[in-house]
């Protein structure tokens, strides 16, 4: 476990090649910048589309860039750095949109809750959280909005059941706290971690995909102006995408798909891998419209306490013309494109 996050905690500190990134000439591939601040198996599409040379059929030159936080990713949207990212709908990213950032939901790559909830051995049932400190990345985040929205599945109130939410980190971090007992469990989406810890002797309480909650899990989002002025290229971004997704749903493709799940995740071995990618497989649908629900049940959830967001309606952040327009070409099909 240890080595595996040694491993983690090296590979993710990147940092930004360029600045205020603009869209190649038409003679020569487009740079795209898309960032990514979730490091799990739901960003499984964008490294294979990367690997598998998805992304230049369509005449894009693509960098992947990781992020720590929601934030990052949005101050390099609004200075230009990067062009796309994924991640879910956080609070950071809804409250960016209510406080007039022209962000908009593109496509939804992953709709619905993703990631282990792992608890210390004694912790059987999900009353016996009452008392306990579970372990978020931040307040607000899409990690707190898993937690929460799983909490209030099982019925449980945070202030009325004495527990504690303590910031605790990014997911090696949170993993590392639940091994050393400095927290008593948290989301933990990478597989390749909750599986570490089940080794160890810790329970998953529960696999969040299992509860059916609406959410708009892996999202893609941009700025309003780069959709209405080049949608052309958010339209090749897309269809890259969709065609990863219909790579990495062919059981032929398992062993290309894993190595680049554990080269995208910095697993040591690309056997290690090998559970993400039978999680990550069911994970995806071609049809990668935005999940309007998922994000009002997020809007719900967090306007409770933030009267801008509350204001907010799903309908106004989503943005799905190009995937519709995917869908009209028949991409959303089974079989080669």
């Amino acid at each position: 476990m240890k080595k595996l996050l040694a491993v983690y905690i090296i590979g993710v500190f990147l940092f930004f090649p360029y600045h205020r990134t603009r869209l190649g000439a038409a003679s020569a591939p487009t740079k795209v910048v898309i960032t990514y601040a979730v490091f799990s198996e739901r960003e499984g599409s964008l490294f294979v589309a990367r690997d598998q040379g998805f992304f230049r059929k369509h005449g894009l030159d693509v960098q992947l860039v990781y992020v720590s936080t929601a934030s990052v990713a949005l101050s390099a949207l609004a200075r230009g750095d990067s062009h796309l990212n994924t991640g879910s709908a956080s609070g950071a990213i809804l409250g960016a949109m209510a406080g007039g950032l022209d962000l908009v939901f593109v496509a939804g790559l992953v709709n619905k809750l993703t990631g282990a909830f792992v608890v210390a051995p004694e912790i059987k049932t999900p009353m016996d959280l009452k008392g306990k400190t579970i372990g978020v990345t931040s307040i607000g985040g899409g990690n707190w909005v898993f937690t929460m929205l799983a909490l209030e599945h099982w019925g449980l109130d945070p202030k009325r059941d004495g527990i504690t939410i303590r910031v605790i980190g990014n997911e090696a971090v949170r993993a590392q706290a639940i091994a050393s007992g400095i927290i008593d469990g948290g989301v933990i989406v990478p597989y390749a971690f909750s599986t570490a810890l089940k080794r160890q002797g810790f329970r998953i309480l529960a696999d969040l995909v299992e509860l059916g909650i609406p959410y708009q899990g892996t999202t893609v989002f941009a700025r309003r102006s780069l959709v209405n002025q080049s949608p052309e290229v958010v339209e090749k971004v897309l269809t890259a995408l969709v065609e990863a997704i219909a790579f990495i749903q062919d059981p032929a493709n398992k062993a290309p798909v894993m190595r680049s799940l554990a080269k995208g995740l910095y697993l040591p071995r690309v056997e290690d891998a090998a559970e993400g990618y039978e999680i990550m497989k069911p994970l995806y649908e071609r049809r990668i419209y935005p999940n309007v629900e998922g994000i009002q049940n997020t809007i719900r959830l967090l306007g409770a306490t933030n009267e801008k967001i509350r204001g907010l309606k799903a309908e106004d952040v989503v943005d799905d013309r190009i995937v519709k327009k995917l869908e009209q070409k028949g991409l959303f099909q089974p079989g080669p494109k």
